[in-house]
């Protein structure tokens, strides 16, 4: 079953094809802003234009535009080519990356958010998540992190206060076939780790 991979939630904007968990094809780039003008074309260049019958996209938590560009994408395209839709963590994939690169051991995933925070969620040498992702200053994180490896775009700060090993890795969509399973989401809701920056305006109740 042909499977697309969608990955724009963080500074970074892949996409990759595979054919089970064989790598067709796939891009990457490190873009900071515009990823709405450039994941249609990324998706375009693949074979066959990226058509698929699932498509898994990442749900974050991440930047709120880069999240929201991704599944705009990913339902527009499941709906005109009838294809399942799923989803999976950022930091999960991380993790996923960090044990492919050094084996069986715990880490710390540590990516940037907003406002200052940091988004950390340590993981087992099995790769299961051993918490919950939680938004945090980073003296708070840097407190929390214990794990003898961080990783993830964040990784070089916390490493730089505590003396892990640093992997400064992101989210890669070609990295995909690394995740078990057990770690996909069957259905794409937005997985933004943190309260919306934006709040609507309080409107005082008229005066009787």
């Amino acid at each position: 079953m042909p499977l697309l991979v969608i990955d724009c939630a963080t500074e970074a904007a892949s996409v990759a094809l595979f054919a089970g968990d064989r790598l067709i094809s796939g891009d990457h780039a490190i873009l900071g802003r515009g990823h709405a003008e450039r994941l249609v074309p990324m998706i375009a260049a693949l074979p066959g234009h990226g058509r698929a019958e699932r498509i898994m996209v990442n749900l974050g938590p991440g930047s709120f535009t880069g999240i929201r560009v991704g599944l705009a994408a990913a339902r527009a395209l499941a709906l005109v080519w009838g294809a399942d839709l799923g989803g999976y963590g950022s930091l999960d994939l991380v993790a996923a990356m960090a044990r492919a690169t050094l084996g069986e051991t715990p880490v710390d995933v540590v990516m940037t958010g907003g406002h200052g925070e940091w988004f950390f969620q340590p993981f087992g040498a099995d790769g299961a998540a051993l918490a919950d992702v939680a938004s945090l200053a980073p003296a708070a994180v840097i407190a929390r992190a214990v794990a003898a490896v961080v990783a993830g775009s964040a990784a070089e700060h916390v490493a730089a206060n505590t003396g892990a090993q640093a992997l400064p890795i992101r989210p890669d969509a070609r990295a995909f076939a690394l995740l078990p399973q057990s770690a996909w989401c069957a259905a794409a809701i937005p997985a933004y780790g943190r309260a919306p920056d934006a709040r609507l305006p309080h409107h005082p109740a008229p005066l009787v």
